[in-house]
């Protein structure tokens, strides 16, 4: 097997059923060099207990998923999130440190949906831009970055009211570019007709926390979050989407994040080769 390009990361939630010692150990024995975990299966061992795991296993972390979910009105559900999301900047923090070399303390934010019998699309965009002016304090003083991501619209009412970059880098042009930048993922974004324009924005503004590649195929699935594909096998064109940030200085690990019931079901070793084979085949070529 050819080695994987070295700039590939697994992000955790391509093989969701691997538990953290699995995720870990495949991903390092494909010659993969990078993984962005979850939160969920770092919290089923501790966070102590994780960092070290990763820093056993040699690997760069790309990225922490998730924080975010914070679109609710004022009340103790939402300061119960923003205390949730305290919890991920430090894991995210703990584990960059515990990475390899080339590490990066960048957490991913999915904004939330319209909360239970709400119709405000305006008030919980707000709510978004409030929460993290509420965390960019604990965010700097972590040295973590915050990546909000756009997610596409079809999931505007139940995940992200963050529908498109500019709308993500509008927010996040209220700080600093090292505190709150933009997760950058084909499959939200390749429809958007303003898609080259935002990310050249985004490198202007130093905005680029993550780039992260899967791929859109129809029909979508039942799911529609479950209809991520692996880059190749759906009509996303990664050639310019990648020059487009590569252009822009990005020089960061690039993240696959598939979100597949199909693929979930199959060995998690077989999925990571399957993942840097396509990378290979399909991203690796428009890097420098």
């Amino acid at each position: 097997m050819s080695a994987a390009h070295p700039r590939l990361s697994i992000n955790q939630a391509t093989i969701k059923y691997a538990d953290l010692a699995t995720a870990l150990q495949v991903t390092a024995e494909a010659g993969v060099q990078s993984i962005g975990l979850w939160r969920e299966p770092v919290n089923a061992v501790g966070l102590d207990v994780a960092a070290q795991m990763l820093s056993d296993s040699g690997l760069r972390f790309s990225t922490h998923c998730r924080g975010g979910f914070f679109t609710l009105p004022e009340g103790p559900e939402r300061d119960a999130a923003l205390d949730d999301n305290r919890r991920a900047i430090e894991e995210t923090a703990t584990l960059a440190a515990a990475g390899a070399e080339g590490s990066t303390a960048v957490l991913v934010l999915v904004a939330g949906g319209l909360p239970e019998g709400s119709r405000d699309l305006v008030g919980a965009r707000e709510r978004v831009r409030d929460a993290i002016g509420t965390l960019a304090p604990d965010a700097k003083a972590a040295g973590v970055t915050l990546a909000i991501e756009p997610l596409h619209p079809m999931y505007a009412s139940d995940r992200a009211v963050v529908s498109t970059l500019g709308q993500a880098l509008d927010i996040a042009a209220d700080f600093d570019a090292d505190v709150v930048g933009a997760a950058v993922d084909t499959f939200h974004i390749w429809w958007d007709p303003q898609v080259f324009e935002q990310i050249a924005r985004a490198g202007r503004e130093g905005r680029i926390a993550t780039y992260q590649v899967c791929d859109w195929k129809t029909p979508l699935a039942a799911d529609v979050l479950l209809s991520r594909h692996y880059m190749g096998d759906g009509v996303i064109d990664f050639g310019a989407l990648t020059r487009a940030v590569i252009e822009t200085g990005y020089d960061r690990d690039i993240e696959v994040e598939l979100f597949n019931a199909d693929i979930w079901a199959d060995a998690p070793a077989d999925v990571v080769r399957r993942t840097a084979e396509a990378f290979g085949a399909v991203v690796a070529p428009h890097l420098p």
